[in-house]
């Protein structure tokens, strides 16, 4: 790993114009800034229903646009994911929206506090959403948030790509997973 200051500049810079590079397994040379390489991330919530009802084929990354109420109220860890789903609004539209999420009202809010299931926008890049649109109108599969966190001071949201699990699916899911907590007790 090595750090460098941008090229061209003044080497009295901040932390936050310094550069990583860092090279991958692959031997590519990968470059981000500091702040990106020192972002702390912390768990809101996590949807374990999703994992019990639904096969996930692919994951995702996106921000998500907030109100600062909505944020202070994600800090309280005052969310619920369990019934939400993500969708584009209509055919023609190239944008995708959280339904379902929600997040109860700030405690100290004003009249200005938001509305706890409103629809909020994803942000995405142009390519992610086309995959995304591609594997639901093709395939038949389903967007369902995986997990939301503070990637520093962002709030993300953890998209999986997702196919249901048939009755049989979930009975030998928890089949297996009795299986290998019988093993690990055995084990210890």
């Amino acid at each position: 790993m090595v750090i460098s200051a941008i090229e061209g500049s003044n080497p009295s810079l901040s932390a936050a114009a310094a550069r990583i590079v860092d090279t991958d397994s692959a031997g590519r040379s990968r470059s981000k800034t500091m702040a990106d390489a020192e972002r702390t991330i912390r768990t809101i919530v996590r949807n374990r229903k999703a994992f019990h009802d639904y096969e996930v084929l692919q994951r995702f990354e996106a921000g998500i646009a907030l109100t600062g109420t909505e944020v202070k109220s994600l800090r309280a860890g005052k969310v619920s994911i369990t019934d939400a789903y993500a969708m584009f609004p209509s055919k023609s539209s190239n944008e995708l929206q959280l339904i379902g999420l929600h997040i109860n009202p700030y405690d100290f809010g004003n009249r200005e506090n938001h509305i706890s299931t409103r629809p909020r926008k994803l942000l995405l890049h142009s390519h992610e959403l086309q995959k995304l649109r591609v594997a639901i109108e093709e395939k038949g599969l389903t967007i369902v948030p995986l997990e939301i966190y503070f990637s520093g001071p962002y709030v993300k949201v953890e998209l999986g790509v997702c196919r249901g699990k048939k009755l049989h699916d979930k009975r030998h899911a928890t089949k297996e997973r009795d299986q290998q907590r019988e093993i690990r007790r055995l084990t210890d």
